[in-house]
Protein backbone atom coordinates (compact mmCIF):
# COMPACT_ATOMS: atom_id res chain seq x y z
CA UNK A 1 0.00 0.00 0.00
CA UNK A 2 1.41 3.44 -0.78
CA UNK A 3 -0.01 7.23 -1.40
CA UNK A 4 0.48 8.86 -4.86
CA UNK A 5 -0.24 12.27 -6.11
CA UNK A 6 -3.90 13.18 -7.16
CA UNK A 7 -4.26 11.90 -10.75
CA UNK A 8 -7.29 12.98 -12.44
CA UNK A 9 -7.07 9.14 -14.36
CA UNK A 10 -7.64 8.05 -10.24
CA UNK A 11 -11.46 9.87 -10.88
CA UNK A 12 -13.52 7.02 -12.55
CA UNK A 13 -12.43 4.44 -9.90
CA UNK A 14 -13.17 7.23 -6.88
CA UNK A 15 -15.93 8.75 -8.00
CA UNK A 16 -18.14 5.66 -7.19
CA UNK A 17 -16.31 5.09 -4.28
CA UNK A 18 -17.10 8.54 -2.76
CA UNK A 19 -20.63 8.62 -3.75
CA UNK A 20 -21.39 5.40 -1.51
CA UNK A 21 -24.25 6.34 1.14
CA UNK A 22 -21.57 5.87 4.11
CA UNK A 23 -19.16 7.72 2.92
CA UNK A 24 -20.38 10.88 1.10
CA UNK A 25 -21.96 12.41 3.91
CA UNK A 26 -18.65 12.65 6.15
CA UNK A 27 -16.47 14.12 3.00
CA UNK A 28 -15.41 17.91 2.32
CA UNK A 29 -15.60 17.87 -1.27
CA UNK A 30 -19.26 16.36 -2.12
CA UNK A 31 -19.79 16.38 -6.17
CA UNK A 32 -23.28 15.68 -7.61
CA UNK A 33 -21.47 14.33 -10.97
CA UNK A 34 -18.56 12.73 -12.25
CA UNK A 35 -17.82 16.01 -13.93
CA UNK A 36 -17.75 17.64 -10.56
CA UNK A 37 -15.61 15.25 -9.17
CA UNK A 38 -13.34 15.60 -11.80
CA UNK A 39 -13.69 19.77 -11.94
CA UNK A 40 -13.12 19.13 -8.21
CA UNK A 41 -9.73 16.78 -7.95
CA UNK A 42 -8.69 19.98 -10.74
CA UNK A 43 -8.93 22.35 -8.23
CA UNK A 44 -7.53 20.34 -5.43
CA UNK A 45 -4.27 19.73 -7.47
CA UNK A 46 -4.14 23.15 -8.38
CA UNK A 47 -4.38 24.12 -4.59
CA UNK A 48 -1.78 22.34 -3.72
CA UNK A 49 0.81 23.67 -6.64
CA UNK A 50 -0.39 27.05 -4.59
CA UNK A 51 0.65 25.54 -0.95
CA UNK A 52 -2.74 25.74 0.55
CA UNK A 53 -3.20 21.53 0.85
CA UNK A 54 -1.37 18.96 0.43
CA UNK A 55 -3.55 15.64 -0.98
CA UNK A 56 -2.84 11.87 -1.98
CA UNK A 57 -4.43 9.03 -3.49
CA UNK A 58 -4.79 5.84 -1.30
CA UNK A 59 -3.65 3.17 -2.98
CA UNK A 60 -3.86 -0.57 -1.99
CA UNK A 61 -1.71 -3.82 -2.66
CA UNK A 62 -2.58 -3.56 -6.35
CA UNK A 63 -2.03 -0.49 -7.08
CA UNK A 64 -5.60 0.38 -7.07
CA UNK A 65 -7.38 3.96 -5.53
CA UNK A 66 -9.27 2.91 -2.59
CA UNK A 67 -9.56 6.73 -1.38
CA UNK A 68 -8.22 10.21 -0.67
CA UNK A 69 -6.01 11.82 2.63
CA UNK A 70 -5.66 15.56 2.32
CA UNK A 71 -4.05 18.48 4.51
CA UNK A 72 -6.63 21.11 4.46
CA UNK A 73 -6.36 25.10 5.75
CA UNK A 74 -2.67 25.10 6.21
CA UNK A 75 -1.15 27.79 7.99
CA UNK A 76 1.96 28.23 9.74
CA UNK A 77 3.04 24.26 10.06
CA UNK A 78 -0.25 22.87 10.94
CA UNK A 79 -3.36 21.81 9.20
CA UNK A 80 -6.54 20.12 9.26
CA UNK A 81 -6.39 16.31 7.98
CA UNK A 82 -9.61 14.79 6.11
CA UNK A 83 -9.27 11.06 4.90
CA UNK A 84 -12.23 9.28 3.02
CA UNK A 85 -11.99 5.65 2.18
CA UNK A 86 -14.34 3.51 0.17
CA UNK A 87 -16.68 1.26 1.82
CA UNK A 88 -15.35 -2.37 0.62
CA UNK A 89 -12.47 -0.63 2.30
CA UNK A 90 -13.80 -0.32 5.45
CA UNK A 91 -12.02 -1.99 8.71
CA UNK A 92 -9.15 -3.22 7.04
CA UNK A 93 -6.35 -1.45 8.00
CA UNK A 94 -5.93 0.77 5.40
CA UNK A 95 -6.78 3.90 6.99
CA UNK A 96 -4.06 3.64 9.86
CA UNK A 97 -1.30 2.92 7.28
CA UNK A 98 -2.38 5.64 5.33
CA UNK A 99 -2.22 8.18 7.80
CA UNK A 100 1.38 7.20 9.18
CA UNK A 101 2.38 7.60 5.91
CA UNK A 102 1.07 10.51 4.73
CA UNK A 103 2.55 11.76 8.79
CA UNK A 104 6.34 10.60 7.80
CA UNK A 105 5.94 13.12 4.67
CA UNK A 106 4.26 15.66 6.46
CA UNK A 107 6.61 15.89 9.66
CA UNK A 108 9.87 14.20 8.33
CA UNK A 109 9.88 15.82 5.01
CA UNK A 110 7.62 19.06 5.49
CA UNK A 111 8.28 20.02 8.56
CA UNK A 112 4.64 20.03 10.15
CA UNK A 113 4.57 20.96 13.77
CA UNK A 114 0.84 19.99 14.35
CA UNK A 115 -2.14 17.96 12.14
CA UNK A 116 -5.53 18.38 13.22
CA UNK A 117 -8.65 16.13 12.84
CA UNK A 118 -12.18 17.41 13.14
CA UNK A 119 -14.62 14.51 13.00
CA UNK A 120 -18.55 14.65 13.70
CA UNK A 121 -20.44 14.04 16.30
CA UNK A 122 -22.39 11.51 14.60
CA UNK A 123 -19.49 9.71 13.31
CA UNK A 124 -19.25 7.03 15.66
CA UNK A 125 -17.27 5.12 13.04
CA UNK A 126 -14.73 7.39 12.90
CA UNK A 127 -14.17 8.53 16.24
CA UNK A 128 -13.77 5.10 17.34
CA UNK A 129 -10.92 4.54 14.74
CA UNK A 130 -9.57 7.71 15.52
CA UNK A 131 -9.56 6.63 19.04
CA UNK A 132 -7.80 4.11 18.42
CA UNK A 133 -4.65 5.51 17.32
CA UNK A 134 -1.69 6.04 20.14
CA UNK A 135 -0.66 9.09 18.91
CA UNK A 136 -3.42 11.01 19.08
CA UNK A 137 -4.91 13.68 21.64
CA UNK A 138 -8.22 14.63 22.06
CA UNK A 139 -7.78 18.24 22.16
CA UNK A 140 -11.68 19.74 22.87
CA UNK A 141 -10.06 21.30 26.03
CA UNK A 142 -6.25 21.68 25.19
CA UNK A 143 -7.19 23.81 21.80
CA UNK A 144 -10.36 25.89 22.67
CA UNK A 145 -9.97 28.54 20.44
CA UNK A 146 -9.88 25.96 17.17
CA UNK A 147 -12.56 23.92 18.58
CA UNK A 148 -14.90 27.43 18.99
CA UNK A 149 -13.99 28.02 15.78
CA UNK A 150 -14.93 24.14 14.21
CA UNK A 151 -17.96 24.25 15.87
CA UNK A 152 -19.10 27.68 14.79
CA UNK A 153 -19.76 27.18 11.28
CA UNK A 154 -22.83 27.72 8.41
CA UNK A 155 -24.24 23.55 8.68
CA UNK A 156 -24.21 24.10 12.18
CA UNK A 157 -22.37 20.67 12.86
CA UNK A 158 -21.00 19.86 16.17
CA UNK A 159 -17.33 17.96 16.32
CA UNK A 160 -14.72 16.43 18.17
CA UNK A 161 -11.08 18.20 18.12
CA UNK A 162 -8.02 15.80 17.65
CA UNK A 163 -4.47 16.61 17.50
CA UNK A 164 -1.62 14.85 15.92
CA UNK A 165 1.78 16.76 17.19
CA UNK A 166 5.36 15.84 15.47
CA UNK A 167 6.87 14.94 19.02
CA UNK A 168 3.80 12.58 19.57
CA UNK A 169 4.21 11.02 16.09
CA UNK A 170 7.87 11.08 16.17
CA UNK A 171 8.20 9.11 19.56
CA UNK A 172 5.83 6.91 18.04
CA UNK A 173 7.38 5.99 15.14
CA UNK A 174 10.69 5.63 17.01
CA UNK A 175 9.35 2.72 18.65
CA UNK A 176 7.41 1.03 16.03
CA UNK A 177 11.51 1.04 14.12
CA UNK A 178 13.10 -0.35 17.00
CA UNK A 179 10.45 -2.82 17.60
CA UNK A 180 10.88 -4.17 14.31
CA UNK A 181 14.41 -4.14 14.18
CA UNK A 182 14.06 -6.40 17.54
CA UNK A 183 11.72 -8.45 15.46
CA UNK A 184 13.73 -8.87 12.79
CA UNK A 185 17.09 -9.69 15.40
CA UNK A 186 14.82 -12.45 16.88
CA UNK A 187 14.31 -13.97 13.30
CA UNK A 188 17.85 -14.16 12.38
Amino acid sequence: MYLKKRDLNDCSVLYPLITHPEVFPFVREKPNSYEEYLFLTKKVMENEEKGVLISRTILDEWETPIGVITLYDINNHTGFLGTWLGKPYHGKGYNRIAKELFFQELFFEKDFESIFLRVRFENIRSQKAVEKIPYITKANETRPFIFEKINTNPNHYLYHLYEISKDAFTLYYKVQLQAEGNRQQLKA
